[in-house]
């Protein structure tokens, strides 16, 4: 890498979400050094691009990268997801939590700029304001809402107490084709699929149940507009995202537009539906509209038609 070109680190770099940040900004000709667990390598590397894998934990090899590539800004995307979280508490606090801590201690040790976190709806427990408001207190109901918010938190300290630039971003449900197959609450990606796929989807919760809902490209299109944002501008430690709307009436009938022949029913299970129902229709994102121009690209047509565009290049 050039010594003339802004260094990125990215935790979780080779994952979905870390691998289309990545790409923005490697086409910004930023030189960027992602780091995940074994396994996950790309066949191949572009200019500029270097991959290191490992444990989130070690935070020996996490200060060796550092020092040699002096990233001038983290993207700690790198996190264990909800399912996998409840399965195991404490891996959840160790690989959530206690590595960022110290992934935000070496940031400071080493004097990294700027560091962003990205966060969750998930933060939150039953919501009974609708829009939901920007300060809403957030008391999580699982463990990986527990831990996101204990990350924000330390964020919020590092930076009035020692200067980080923490950055971060709370996103609603993600409509993406790369769901995890797991994430029972992804209905909305699942059903798309389903619908491409030809086969018949069973919606784990009743017709008019939705909520706050966001297009995976809008959410990589934030977190670098976010980021390249001028610091005096933000009023906000952290903001919430809110897109559009969406409910499980409104993708069936969108996937039918799409795959005429789709077939699904309703069959609402109770911890997904209150699960669902707990969280809001929508978010209040009015600081992140005004303080550094945050405008979703993808409403719900447009989600759909992507979607299933990005679903036809998978065959």
């Amino acid at each position: 890498m050039s010594d003339k070109i802004k260094k990125i680190l990215i935790t979780g770099g080779n994952g979905n979400l870390g691998r289309l940040v990545s790409e923005q900004l490697l086409n910004q000709q930023q030189g960027v050094v992602k780091f995940d667990i074994p396994g996950t390598e790309p066949a191949t590397l572009r200019d500029n691009e270097v991959v290191v894998t490992g444990d989130i934990r070690d935070t020996d090899t996490l200060e060796k990268i550092i020092i040699e590539h002096r990233p001038d800004t983290i993207y700690h995307l790198a996190s264990l997801l909800s399912g996998s979280s409840e399965l195991d508490l404490s891996d959840a606090w160790d690989i959530n939590a206690t590595s960022s801590f110290e992934l935000m201690k070496l940031a400071l040790k080493h004097q990294v700029r700027q560091f962003f976190f990205a966060s969750t709806i998930a933060t939150y427990g039953a919501v009974n304001n609708d829009p939901m408001p920007e300060d809403y207190e957030q008391w999580p109901e699982n463990m990986y809402g527990v831990t996101k918010v204990a990350v924000e938190r330390l964020g919020i300290y590092f930076k009035v107490k020692h200067g980080l630039d923490f950055r971060c971003l709370r996103f609603p449900l993600v409509v993406s084709p790369f769901a995890p197959k797991t994430a029972v609450t992804a209905f909305p990606s699942h059903a798309l699929r389903a619908a491409h796929d030809g086969d018949s989807f069973v919606f784990p919760v009743s017709e008019n149940v939705g909520m706050s809902t966001i297009f995976l490209e809008d959410v990589v299109d934030s977190i670098v507009q976010f980021t390249s944002a001028d610091r005096s501008n933000l009023s906000r430690h952290v903001y919430n995202l809110h897109a559009y709307y969406l409910s499980a009436g409104m993708i069936a009938r969108a996937a039918v537009e799409h795959f005429p022949g789709f077939k699904y029913r309703y069959e609402p299970i109770d911890s997904v539906e209150g699960l669902i129902n707990s969280w809001p229709d929508v978010m209040d994102d009015a600081s992140a509209r005004h303080d550094w121009g945050w405008n979703p690209g993808y409403d719900l047509t447009r989600s759909v038609d992507r979607m299933c565009g990005l679903l036809r290049q998978e065959s």
